[in-house]
């Protein structure tokens, strides 16, 4: 394991720099297909890294078709022939407009994700959603960690919408947009910028837990507004 990955510097510390090592032993040959990758904890202690941003990476391979996960079992490595996926290159989103323009789909998405998770979503899901919330509350920074708890709980909303392709697409999308935004705010005011963000999580999470399905709308509504604005994005909504 160790010959095979190595410790990513700690700039680089997110989950899609992860994916992108995985997803390149893969390429290679190094992890044949139908092999099971190494469990969270070794990839964890390989990499230097928590276990949270590893289980975002291998969520992040799984969009996009490189792996499925089998659960209580682990993550297996995809047969070719049988991936797809949705491809938007990370390098890409360093134009302004190539990002603007997946955050403004990103919008309503996002709006009616958090209507349907309202209705469908089961206790285990907002435990989910919880987790992420309570991992959001003790991290004081924009660190790589931050950004993995941001990304789980907004993918945790995805699974718990009950529709499979709101997870997958989304999921993908959350990912990409995460990544950028994590390289902006490395940039700016951190501690206003993640008060804000917690009280907009935190409403949502509140709406979905009361299963009020207009009140999550327009709170989701909101936070992804404020956070397109926190961007300098304008966003064409209305």
């Amino acid at each position: 394991m160790s010959e095979r990955f190595s410790q990513i510097s700690r700039r680089e510390l997110l989950p899609a720099r992860i994916a992108e090592e995985i997803g390149r032993e893969i390429t290679a040959g190094g992890i044949a297909a139908g092999e099971r990758l190494p469990t969270e904890h070794t990839l964890a202690k390989t990499f230097g890294v928590s276990r949270s941003v590893v289980r975002e990476a291998i969520a992040q391979l799984r969009n996009e078709g490189m792996v499925e996960t089998r659960q209580g079992v682990g993550a297996f490595v995809t047969p070719p022939e049988r991936r797809q996926s949705i491809r938007i290159e990370r390098d890409t989103l360093t134009d302004p407009q190539s990002f603007r323009s997946l955050f403004q789909l990103r919008v309503p998405l996002e709006i009616e994700a958090a209507r349907l998770a309202a209705i469908h979503h089961l206790p285990a899901h907002l435990e989910k959603i919880d987790e992420a919330l309570e991992l959001l509350a003790v991290i004081h920074e924009w660190t790589e960690e931050g950004a993995a708890a941001d990304l789980a709980f907004h993918r945790a909303i995805a699974a718990a919408t009950g529709n499979a392709y709101f997870d997958q697409v989304l999921g993908f999308i959350a990912e990409r947009v995460s990544s950028t935004v994590h390289l902006v705010r490395s940039r700016g005011d951190l501690e206003r910028v993640t008060s804000q963000t917690l009280a907009e999580h935190r409403a949502i999470r509140d709406a979905i837990a009361r299963r009020d399905g207009a009140a999550a709308k327009t709170a989701m509504r909101h936070h992804i507004l404020a956070a397109a604005a926190r961007l300098s994005l304008h966003l064409d909504v209305e």
